[in-house]
């Protein structure tokens, strides 16, 4: 594991305090109750207390679930993974953010949990994501596919250039969906710079619909792109 070759250097210092804490709570008895994870996953655990030892895996294969699952990277063509990789920021509860190529000691950490000695990590990568991120969009679009607990953790600085993805129904097709319109963009070489060309661009391929915020809304609101899960 090189820390050090990690994405968005700035985030140096705050993910080392946070792989500390991970570290000395990993250690303890009721270790997976205090991480909010199965008994069955305490080997899983165990692996927190050893990162900087660990041998390093690239985000794009330690990234696991329905999500990546529908991103289906392997089976992208060589364009649309060069695509992905420049294009995806992943949310990550002990790393902050990071991009597919970083090579990632394998843990145990979900961004909702109260971390002792660091405190709900949404509110504190909140403090640090900003200064990462925020230069980043430069003039671009984000597109944020993330859950709740990874939305709480940084609000883009371009309300009027950041588009929620929504997905009516159960979580596992959310997920599913919202994958799938990750693919759908690194797939296509254009990119969209305002909402309405992401609905144009995505209209094609999945039903969508886009919702734009309305003149009384709170400064800061994003627009909502609903996309429903296709048949089958």
């Amino acid at each position: 594991m090189r820390p050090d070759r990690l994405s968005f250097p700035e985030l140096s210092g705050p993910r080392a305090e946070v792989a500390q804490a991970l570290a000395a709570v990993s250690a303890l008895p009721d270790a997976t109750e205090r991480l909010g994870v199965s008994p069955g996953l305490a080997a899983a655990v165990e692996r927190n207390r050893h990162l900087a030892e660990a041998v390093a895996t690239p985000a794009e294969r330690f990234y696991t679930g329905v999500l990546f699952d529908a991103l289906d990277l392997a089976s992208l063509d060589p364009a649309a993974l060069r695509r992905a990789r420049r294009r995806i920021v992943v949310l990550s509860g002990l790393y902050g953010a990071v991009r597919l190529g970083d090579a990632l000691a394998p843990y145990r950490l979900a961004m909702g949990v109260n971390l002792d000695g660091v405190g709900p990590l949404a509110g504190y990568w909140r403090a640090h994501l900003g200064a990462a991120l925020d230069p980043l969009v430069g003039r671009g679009l984000v597109v944020d596919c993330r859950s709740s607990d990874y939305l709480a953790a940084w609000r883009p600085d371009v309300a009027a250039r950041w588009v929620q993805v929504k997905v009516p129904g159960a979580t596992h097709m959310a997920k599913h969906t919202r994958g799938l319109v990750a693919r759908l963009l690194c797939q296509e070489p254009a990119d969209p710079r305002t909402p309405a060309e992401l609905a144009e661009l995505l209209a094609p391929h999945v039903d969508v619909t886009l919702q734009t915020p309305d003149a009384g809304a709170r400064a800061g609101t994003p627009s909502v792109l609903l996309v429903r899960p296709p048949a089958g």
